[in-house]
């Protein structure tokens, strides 16, 4: 998972303990605090697919996280069913009563457990060869496991790493008001705690370059407190506007979002 920290975004592996259609528990290489965005990426090697979404810390202690789904798809979530379904794996174990052996001894019955002591020098090798036979299925078992376990692991690392993105040049300056229209997803900025201890307040502006897709690819601050400023570009970072066109055509485009901090 990747979380935005002070416009940087910063890398997590991680492996997941449960998952469903609301949230998922993961035990992180890393901390994350409750209230953070993150995007999660997770391999679904059962179903072939590669779940994709946006998530909030709800829970966190110490490796141990609880995050809560945003905006979950309904393709998304059919999909967590599908796995669901493919990946339940039921074990039925078999229990057999040990058999009463039996027998007289110097003109005494011997109890269950002589007899079983004397059932197992009778057929000791028979015992013996399927110990052995079980071993060998639970070791092939425990190696297809910890295959596909790892296996598991390297595709969410390789997912996770980190890509360099190139910033596309605007090729417009599109007024305030006008991109504030084609807004479709907000995220609030959270009010930074030693900003309110501090009692700072005020509207941030930043220049901002939106990228044919609607997604922010760039941003800068123009003004006001460092403190103030990394928390509306954190915030800003998950933004997403219905694509700019020009003569039809989608384009990158640059405009001037305003920001207000108050207590």
């Amino acid at each position: 998972m990747t979380v935005l920290r002070s416009g940087i975004p910063d890398t997590v592996p991680g492996r997941s303990l449960n998952l469903g259609e609301r949230g998922m528990a993961v035990m992180l290489a890393g901390e994350l605090a409750p209230g953070e965005i993150v995007s999660v990426q997770v391999p679904l090697p059962l179903v072939a697919g590669l779940l994709r979404t946006r998530a909030i810390v709800r829970y966190q202690d110490k490796l141990r996280c609880g995050l809560e789904f945003v905006a979950l798809s309904a393709e998304q979530r059919a999909t967590i069913r599908e796995w669901a379904r493919e990946a339940k794996v039921e074990a039925e174990f078999i229990v057999r009563p040990v058999p009463d052996f039996s027998e007289e001894k110097d003109g005494r019955k011997l109890g269950t457990g002589s007899g079983l002591r004397v059932a197992l020098k009778k057929k000791g090798k028979r015992f013996a060869l399927g110990w052995m036979i079980a071993l060998v299925v639970l070791a092939i078992a425990g190696g297809v496991f910890w295959w596909r376990w790892n296996r598991a692991w390297d595709q969410l690392e390789a997912g996770l790493n980190p890509q360099e993105t190139t910033a596309e040049k605007p090729q417009a300056h599109v007024p305030a008001e006008v991109m504030e229209k084609l807004l479709i997803h907000r995220v609030e900025p959270v009010y930074p705690a030693e900003a309110r201890q501090a009692n700072l307040q005020g509207i941030i502006a930043l220049d901002v370059v939106v990228g044919r897709d609607g997604s922010v690819v760039s941003i800068h601050a123009l003004n006001g407190p460092d403190v103030l400023a990394r928390a509306a570009m954190d915030a800003l970072r998950w933004w997403k506007f219905e694509p700019y066109r020009v003569n039809g055509e989608p384009v990158a485009v640059e405009t001037t979002v305003a920001v207000e901090f108050k207590p």
